[in-house]
């Protein structure tokens, strides 16, 4: 899976104020690539008590006080999407599938009123930038990344928020759907007319972990480095006096956690009435990490006049009861993706009991041809634990996970990054937002448990069309959770070894009614003591 390059995370606090673009009218060198690379994320709170998401729900369906786009292309973008780009004929490098059919599982309209954009069809069409009626600067910093056309997220979603509309994107981790929306909400921030003081911000991006605000904020800096835009990330883990700084001298966005900006806002450093574009970014994510009563409080902070974007892997109930409180008549935009990738990972399976795991482990990262790879855990105490395992093997090892500080979890990636550390070994929640090209093996530990974690896990490999290897460990409490990602990925790992055959057990004779059991004198005495001894206990007493 193609993906661009991202700056490297600062190894301390987030800056205090990223200056998002300044204007320059120099023109970037234009890829000589002829396939065209696949659009998607850069190279790389105590408020009102019981608030709920229905009070935050908006009085006055009406858009938000946005000027029309500049370019009024975006009123036929979506039809564009079921045309072939004339101006390409290489296909992407991620190949998708597109459905909003209820035949592939996928509802095609959660909602009454809502519009159902019509998906790209499965033959590969291409949607050009340009189409989609991006301002010149925007056009230009997406070209100086390589990218051409759009991706099906991109090129249903756009449109939909340059009009101003709430929109319900269903998209998976590495289609793109970071520049799905911080594309258009650059191009209607820089469509605003100009204000002397920045004191509000009027976009909020929330996301589910540090790593991942880092990520869409780098986003935002990379496509709006054209643009007189400023915007800072917020998040745990680091000191607050930087981010309440920037915040003091106004910027334009505010791309955070839950957590910590609920704090700010409880000591009165971050005033949202001012937001006009809010976006919850990985929803299902959220409420797997118990964010939503944080969200709730931020969102009762948030005008009733603005427009809201929802992202989610997963369209499970409570994301949809979600969605149903937050947006008002919204576009709904589906896309069921499966990558290349997939094709071009090893899958091996070993079965092992859990004793066993770390010598196994030691093994492997000995004898395999191993440039960089990634371990998952399923806990963090876990990941620690291997990590320390991995490092007497003199294999230089980080860990990666929640309870860490966002300092040392730079310092680890930074490590990983350079080379200087071969291993890292990561929990699910930590490794979302993490960008590192040439990982060649990724091996889960811990079986997931997840449904959605064995992609993100494979993702992490064989990227930029290299080839990559997925490597498991699985003992007998872990088997479902195997035949479980066998059948989401809809493919059969192959057994290194023999397989151990586990006996289940079976009933010499039936079962004893419980009421006849109660009653009967045969029935077994769990007691250390012999039942001739409790009689003559009894006796005596």
């Amino acid at each position: 899976m193609a993906t661009s390059t991202s700056p490297t995370p600062p190894a301390s606090a987030s800056p205090p104020s990223t200056k998002i673009s300044c204007a320059n009218t120099s023109t970037p060198t234009t890829p000589t690539s002829s396939t065209p690379p696949t659009p998607g994320t850069p190279n790389h709170p105590t408020i009102a008590s019981g608030a709920s998401l229905h009070s935050a729900h908006r009085s006055v369906p009406t858009t938000p006080d946005w000027p029309t786009p500049i370019h009024p292309a975006i009123l036929t973008a979506s039809t564009n999407a079921h045309r072939s780009d004339t101006q390409s004929n290489q296909p992407s490098q991620i190949a998708l599938e597109h459905s909003c059919s209820a035949s592939d599982g996928l509802h095609p309209r959660l909602f009454a009123g809502a519009v159902t954009v019509a998906p790209v069809s499965r033959k590969e069409s291409f949607v050009n930038f340009v189409d989609l009626g991006l301002s010149n600067p925007i056009l230009r910093a997406v070209e100086a990344q390589g990218y051409h056309t759009a991706t099906p997220i991109q090129a249903q979603a756009i449109p939909h928020i340059l009009q101003g509309r709430d929109l319900l994107g269903c998209a998976q981790t590495g289609t793109g759907k970071t520049a799905a929306f911080a594309l258009p909400i650059l191009h209607r921030l820089a469509a605003e007319q100009p204000r002397k003081k920045r004191k509000l911000a009027r976009a909020l991006v929330l996301a589910p972990s540090r790593e991942l605000a880092q990520q869409i904020a780098e986003a935002f800096q990379t496509y709006g480095q054209h643009l007189d835009v400023f915007g800072t990330v917020i998040f745990g883990g680091v000191g607050q006096g930087p981010q309440v700084q920037s915040l003091q001298r106004g910027i334009d966005i505010i791309v955070a956690t839950p957590g910590r900006l609920i704090d700010l806002i409880n000591q009165g450093h971050c005033d949202l009435s001012g937001i006009n574009a809010f976006v919850l970014d990985e929803a299902d994510r959220m409420l797997d990490m118990g964010f939503m009563p944080d969200i709730k409080r931020i969102i009762s902070h948030l005008p009733d006049r603005k427009q809201t974007m929802l992202f989610s892997a997963t369209m499970s109930r409570e994301v949809r009861t979600i969605a149903d409180a937050l947006l008002h008549n919204p576009a709904e935009v589906t896309v069921k993706s499966k990558t290349v990738a997939i094709d071009k990972i090893e899958h091996t399976v070993y079965h092992v009991a859990k004793p066993q795991k770390a010598a196994l482990l030691a093994e492997l990262l000995d004898t395999l041809s191993i440039s960089r790879a990634i371990v998952f855990t399923r806990t963090k105490h876990g990941a620690d634990r291997v990590a320390k395992q991995i490092k007497r093997t003199g294999t230089v090892a980080e860990s990666i996970h929640g309870d860490k500080t966002q300092q040392a979890r730079n310092r680890a990636l930074g490590r990983f990054r350079s080379g200087k550390a071969h291993v890292l070994v990561a929990t699910d929640i930590a490794a979302r937002g993490i960008d590192v090209d040439g990982i060649s093996h990724v091996i889960n530990y811990d079986m997931s448990r997840c449904a959605e974690s064995p992609l993100h896990r494979i993702g992490r490999t064989a990227r930029a069309g290299a080839d990559g290897a997925a490597i498991s460990f699985c003992d007998r409490e872990e088997l479902p959770y195997l035949k479980a990602i066998e059948r989401l990925l809809r493919i059969k790992f192959d057994v290194v070894g023999h397989a151990p055959v586990y006996a289940k057990t079976r009933r010499t004779e039936p079962a004893v009614h419980p009421i006849e059991r109660a009653h009967s004198k045969s029935k077994p005495s769990f007691h250390p003591r012999s039942r001739k001894q409790r009689k003559a206990r009894r006796g005596n007493a």
